[in-house]
């Protein structure tokens, strides 16, 4: 008993010291030690048993591990959406925006914009990066409160983008060889899902922003925001667009041979587009870059501390015993499958890694017993999205503190709706839909 009280109660202590705003970089170690202690795991690799996990070692794996994998994408993106900033092509676009659809759409084309690079094959941790210049252009344009940009770029990346078929995200990607399907499994369903999901979502989120707009709330300025100039010329905003468009196509073009790896092929080449096109509007390169890396470091760091936990929590035993309960679960396998997934991905704090903890448990059990797997692929690919967004998700630290600088109090209750109500909501329509054959 005392194993799950620590599992769970470590997961808890962590949610709400991330809500309090406690540095991660402290918080998530030491609540993953207290999962450590409690599952009787040694401390240092030098004091367990042979082939016995501990925590220094089951930490610092899924710390450097990730850091290994993303680094060189994180860096990438945070200089390209501070290339955007600094030649005056996020200004531009959303000055376009805003005179061409009003400035009361402004929260839409926020959304709209993650969806595209979101589904164009832009990874989700980098989309925020990309998007974030434009996004708080347009909310200063149109006097929106800066805590819903978070929920807006979560709308549009980790919603009805990221499990949808045909995504190229991971998400859509990790069940196709234990289910033997393929990025398009239930794509009927699907595409209903999707539709609800970022119809229900962008009404809801632009409740949300009405009510606070009503209440009171503003846009508020911040000393580490980009200074705008209003008689600083900009560029073009057709030709502003040609870098995104660029990531855009590069990412898409390279993605099945060179995987995430294209993303950095392609922000580059973003990067070198916005200067191309913008060079006479631009600030110094240097200050620049090294801006953009500074920014990159804080955000994985920020990132690999919950993945650390994370990884510490795969080790404890009464994880493993957990996530078998999960994966035997009676009754309806997309039921089942659904909520082993997004328990599994809530513990972790990542929707690919529940996916890649559960799918080699689940997919063997559930096609012995004949269920059709393009449903449940499709249906634990967006369940996979909805408890990930916990607040100590890695993505939701990475969007809310890191690229948007804001405070949990004040930006994951939105954050929160859009990104676990609104998948848990689609989830269940999934299930509905694919039990009445469609």
């Amino acid at each position: 008993m005392l194993e799950y009280i620590g599992l769970f109660g470590s997961l808890a202590l962590l949610v709400y010291l991330t809500m309090r705003g406690v540095n991660l970089l402290i918080s998530a170690p030491l609540t993953a030690l207290l999962a450590s202690i409690t599952n009787g795991l040694a401390f240092f690799p030098q004091t367990a048993d042979e082939n016995q996990a501990n925590f220094l070692t089951s930490y610092m794996d899924g710390f450097t591990g990730f850091v290994g994998s993303w680094y060189l994408m994180f860096m990438a993106g945070a200089i390209f959406g501070k290339v955007m900033e600094d030649t005056g092509a996020a200004d531009s676009v959303s000055k376009w925006i805003v005179e061409k659809i009003g400035v009361k759409y402004a929260a839409y084309a926020v959304v709209l914009a993650a969806a595209v690079l979101t589904y164009g094959g832009v990874s989700v941790f980098i989309v925020a990066f990309s998007v974030y210049p434009m996004a708080i252009s347009l909310f200063k344009e149109a006097n929106f409160p800066r805590r819903f940009i978070p929920a807006a770029l979560g709308l549009g990346s980790v919603t009805f983008t990221m499990t949808s078929a045909g995504s190229p995200e991971i998400q859509n990607w990790i069940p196709i060889p234990y289910l033997y399907t393929t990025p398009y499994a239930g794509w009927e369903v699907s595409i209903v899902v999707a539709i609800f999901m970022a119809i229900g979502g962008s009404v809801w989120l632009n409740w949300m922003i009405k009510r606070a707009v009503k209440s009171g709330e503003v846009f508020i300025e911040r000393s580490n925001d980009p200074v705008v100039d209003e008689s600083r010329k900009l560029p073009s905003p057709i030709l502003s667009l040609v870098p995104l468009l660029v990531v855009l196509g590069i990412s898409f073009v390279f993605h099945d041979s060179l995987g995430t790896s294209a993303l950095i092929v392609a922000l580059t080449g973003g990067c070198i587009t916005a200067y191309l096109v913008s060079s006479k509007y631009s600030k110094p390169v240097g200050a620049t870059l090294a801006a953009g890396a500074m920014g990159a470091v804080v955000a994985i760091a920020n990132t690999a501390a919950v993945v650390g936990f994370g990884g510490v929590v795969k080790a404890t035993p009464s994880f493993v015993a957990t996530v078998d309960v999960m994966t035997n679960i009676p009754g309806s396998p997309l039921i089942g499958g659904a909520l082993a997934i997004a328990v599994i991905a809530g513990l972790t704090g990542s929707a690919s890694g529940g996916q890649t903890i559960a799918m080699p448990l689940l997919a063997p059990h559930y096609i012995d017993i004949g269920v059709d797997t393009e449903a449940l692929h499709r249906t634990i690919a967006i369940a996979s999205g909805s408890l990930d967004s916990l607040p100590h998700g890695g993505y939701v630290v990475t969007t809310i503190n890191s690229v948007c600088n804001e405070k949990h109090k004040d930006a994951y209750m939105p954050f929160g709706a859009l990104t676990v109500i609104i998948p848990i909501i689609g989830t269940i329509l999934a299930i509905i839909l694919f039990s009445l054959g469609m």
